[in-house]
């Protein structure tokens, strides 16, 4: 018996892709290349040999990585694609995140997860504490997502952690980058009263672009959280940072390091902006080598004391040796 022929293919209709392929203000969401070459800026193919870094592997790295998982800890290596993970880690050194890894603000270049989160976790310090002693680290710093559904903005939290590394590692010294608090002077207050030895809060770009990059912060009141800082804490262990390529020019990065200078601040980290993913703003160009040494000798020259500016430097990076910078100043 033959076969019974096959029946007629029938056309599926073509249903159009209605998802957007640009994201108001960040760019399109993909162009058909390798996703690694789409998040660099326009004409670039590739990244320039001072922003290559190591992937890091075993050691130091695979111990520390165990003990995060273990102690149910966050650190602003992982969570922000820190390209000096590798090299921080296998020195024993690491910033850890309290306050859970859910940010209450959706800023245009951080990687870290935002939405509402839950509850609060009120043994984190004790944790973090432990993980820092069984690290054998002198310098700690401490970070957290912004928290603006709690009433002091998680300030209190802050100050626990503080004083429990310090009880179980009495030698460490430990610095806190911290969220503006939406300008709260008391909480300020009570992150200093546990007695961080630097008070870091990072102002990130320059006044234009803060509508785009971080549009529920504001210039101004971050200038006004660094200046209570110092006035707060009058050794002046004040500390902030910026990034550069998102289309800020030279002379406004120079406008902001005067502000930050007449606002107090006393060490700045200056690194350039590497974007993490398609959802997140664009990078604009790369800056050179030479442009971050321009950087760092002209806020050297407005008198502060340690100005750490290159491509790779992230605002913990070096923590350690911009302290004593200061302590030496």
């Amino acid at each position: 018996m033959a076969d019974s022929p096959a029946p007629p293919r029938v056309p599926l209709p073509l249903i159009p892709d209605r998802r957007p392929n640009v994201i108001p203000g960040r760019g399109p969401v993909g162009d058909g290349r390798p996703m690694w070459q789409q998040l660099l800026p326009e004409g670039v193919d590739r990244r320039p040999s001072w922003l290559t870094v190591r992937m890091p592997v075993g050691g130091r790295y695979t111990q520390l990585d165990r003990l995060m998982r273990g102690q149910r800890l966050h650190t602003v290596c992982e969570e922000a694609r820190c390209p000096n993970l590798g090299e921080c880690w296998s020195h024993g050194t690491a910033t850890f995140i309290i306050l859970g890894d859910i940010c209450t603000r959706a800023c245009a270049f951080c990687a870290v997860r935002s939405g509402r989160p839950e509850g609060l976790d009120t043994d984190e310090p004790r944790r973090v504490a432990e993980a820092v002693q069984e690290m054998g680290i002198t310098h700690a710093v401490i970070t957290s997502v912004d928290r603006d559904d709690l009433p002091d903005g998680g300030a209190a939290i802050f100050a626990a952690t503080i004083r429990q590394v310090k009880e179980l590692s009495p030698g460490c010294a430990v610095e806190v980058l911290t969220p503006d608090f939406q300008g709260s002077r008391e909480s300020i207050r009570t992150v200093l009263e546990a007695g961080p030895e630097v008070f870091n809060h990072n102002i990130e770009t320059v006044p234009r672009l803060f509508p785009r990059v971080r549009p529920k912060s504001a210039y101004q009141r971050s200038l006004g959280v660094l200046e209570a800082a110092a006035e707060l804490a009058p050794e002046g262990r004040v500390k902030s940072g910026l990034m550069v390529g998102l289309g800020e020019s030279m002379e406004e990065v120079k406008e902001v390091l005067r502000d930050l200078r007449d606002h107090r601040v006393r060490l700045v980290t200056i690194g350039q902006y590497l974007r993490p993913s398609l959802k997140h703003i664009r990078c604009d160009r790369f800056w050179r080598p030479e442009e971050f040494l321009e950087l760092r000798e002209y806020g050297m020259g407005l008198g502060f004391d340690h100005v750490e500016s290159g491509p790779l430097v992230r605002s913990s990076y070096h923590a350690h040796e911009q302290a004593q910078a200061k302590a030496a100043s």
